[in-house]
């Protein structure tokens, strides 16, 4: 019993598991690491020009960015921070997913109104599917079979077969989405608009608008409301939805798709990612430097953390 009592003893004083956070700063250039138990700033790394959506693989062997300005996807090695190769990626790349396997990168390309398709591995445009005006969010069902597209300018929601690149399905959503992202038993797909202010709830499987969520702040103008962001919690019992300008991050019932309340982070939040435990959500505030650290459980701001130039993505590596 003693040994027993000393071993839990020891269990509960253990430090919680750390992960580095990667931050994209696109005017800096950069990408700033944080360390996830800390919350602490660990370096910061040159990461060409502009960068902006990133992502790692699941094995947390790479890092890849979408160096915007530079028109490719740069990878890194995550330890070392060494980038080790390119990708191509089509003009303007802005944000991509990965296949749940790691393979391939779906990516979106603002500027040719296509989707480029790459083998991580061989290096090697597998496919570029046209898409609406203005490509923008990329979202992937859990089983990997539909790859989502969102297309700012003709406001829709694309559904495109990973295995066929065709596109099956078109949901108009509200003006300019930018997020597309599904809950974890891929039952229900959030897709943000940024100047509609709405996000639409849609049921995959009959790719048809169940719900919209809309967003009252009291003291913030409705135009300065814009989603963009949005990241589910794995029991799906919890959405968060990043509100541009209104400096916060809705917190919503995943049951019901109600607004619970309303987190004040810094200004202009944009993207947001988990930490594996989900203890953690962290927020990218372009126009306050920094970014936020938010409890999940209780719901509330522990820290706000000064990056680089204009935060834009963010992403945690996985244990």
């Amino acid at each position: 019993m003693k040994h027993l009592l000393i071993l839990a003893l020891c269990l509960s004083a253990a430090p919680a598991m750390a992960n580095r956070v990667f931050v994209t700063n696109e005017k800096g250039n950069d990408i700033t690491v944080l360390d996830s138990a800390t919350l602490d700033v660990i370096g910061t790394y040159p990461a060409g020009n502009r960068p902006r959506g990133i992502t790692i693989s699941p094995d947390g062997s790479e890092l890849y960015v979408c160096a915007s300005d530079d028109d490719l996807v740069r990878v890194f090695d995550p330890e070392t921070m060494e980038e080790t190769h390119t990708l191509p990626s089509g003009p303007d790349p802005e944000l991509f997913v990965l296949h749940p396997s790691g393979n391939p990168l779906y990516i979106a390309n603002e500027d040719d109104n296509l989707v480029t398709v790459v083998d991580v591995k061989t290096h090697q445009v597998l496919a570029e599917i046209p898409v609406g005006v203005e490509p923008e969010g990329m979202g992937v069902s859990p089983d990997g079979k539909v790859v989502i597209n969102t297309s700012e300018t003709t406001n829709m929601a694309h559904f495109i077969d990973s295995d066929s690149f065709e596109i099956f399905a078109n949901v108009l959503v509200d003006s300019r989405p930018r997020f597309a992202e599904y809950n974890h038993d891929g039952s229900k797909l959030y897709v943000s608009s940024e100047i509609g202010g709405t996000v639409s709830v849609i049921d995959p499987a009959t790719q048809q608008i169940t719900h919209k969520i809309g967003f009252d702040i009291p003291g913030v103008l409705p135009e300065a409301i814009q989603p963009v962001g949005v990241r589910v919690t794995s029991d799906g019992k919890k959405v968060f939805v990043a509100l541009g300008p209104a400096n916060r991050v809705a917190v919503i019932d995943g049951e019901t798709d109600e607004v619970r309340d309303y987190l004040l982070v810094g200004q202009r939040v944009w993207q947001m990612a988990f930490t594996p435990d989900e203890k953690f959500l962290f927020t990218t505030n372009g126009n306050s430097n920094d970014v936020s650290a938010i409890d999940v459980d209780a719901e509330r701001v522990v820290k706000s953390i000064p990056v680089g130039q204009q935060p834009w993505g963010v992403v945690v590596a996985p244990n």
